[in-house]
């Protein structure tokens, strides 16, 4: 696979009468519009590439429902005063954009150093991220839609997979609905775990779809982590940090893991 063939690949699936191609050859990317509503979508193609090399084969079938999504989306009012109960918090990196693709900025709120916060409105299939001109449209204020959100990811369940490894334990929230990693934000839900936490309590949110906490309790507890946290890293659609927080008194501070040594 290269990039001369993704290209005509992802033309091929996703080619319609209402729909034109751009390839920008100093970036490699493919921009996808819609002609009737002159919004679209830019594909980055070399990190799909890697992926691919590194035998996930599902990930062109990704790339192309998540480009259908988003263009079905696009050029659709989404009357949020009907949809309070499916607003939520989203968590990206602080390199992710800020604007929409009409150069909108995105209603955000600051988190870590390397985490910010997003809001969107669930779809069902899909959301959409929530812009200044959304808030205005619907007569929202920022901190009533922040409170909506935050208050709807307190709902959302919280069973985990637990691991234990080299005497540690290790949890895996991962419910693919795409906010496992937004549950960071659910206070309520960090401080109930900690009461159970007998080592150094650490939260990972590496990608989208993936919240790991770890239970620390020795040196080799610390490389697990850094190599589960960047696997998840390297292999999530929507990858956000392979760096760790070191979670205490209801406050995240990220950890830097350095072979056997460790630095905050």
């Amino acid at each position: 696979m290269d990039i001369k063939k993704l290209k005509g690949i992802l033309q091929e699936r996703l080619e319609k009468p209402n729909r034109t191609f751009t390839y920008d050859r100093e970036k490699d990317s493919l921009r996808i519009e819609n002609t009737e509503t002159n919004k679209g979508i830019t594909v980055a193609l070399p990190p799909i590439v890697s992926k691919w090399k590194e035998n996930n084969k599902s990930i062109i079938d990704e790339v192309v429902y998540y480009v259908e999504e988003a263009l079905n989306v696009m050029g659709t009012k989404s009357d949020m005063g009907s949809k309070e109960k499916n607003v939520f918090p989203v968590i990206r990196s602080t390199s992710f954009a800020t604007e929409s693709n009409d150069g909108v900025p995105l209603v955000t709120d600051e988190h870590t150093a390397e985490t910010r916060i997003y809001y969107a409105i669930d779809l069902g299939s899909t959301y959409r991220l929530i812009d200044e001109n959304m808030l205005k449209e619907e007569g929202w204020s920022h901190e009533q839609m922040k409170e909506t959100a935050l208050f709807n990811v307190r709902g959302l369940p919280t069973q985990m997979k637990k691991d234990e490894v080299a005497g540690n334990i290790y949890y895996f929230l991962n419910n693919n609905d795409g906010y496992d990693a937004s549950r960071i934000l659910n206070d309520a839900f960090l401080k109930k775990i900690s009461g159970d936490i007998q080592g150094e309590m650490t939260v990972s949110v590496p990608h989208q779809d993936v919240l790991v906490i770890g239970d620390i309790r020795n040196e080799t507890g610390y490389d697990v982590l850094a190599q589960l946290t960047m696997s998840f890293f390297t292999t999530g659609n929507v990858p956000i940090t392979a760096l760790s927080f070191v979670y205490e008194d209801g406050e995240l501070e990220p950890i830097f893991i350095l072979a056997k040594n460790r630095k905050k």
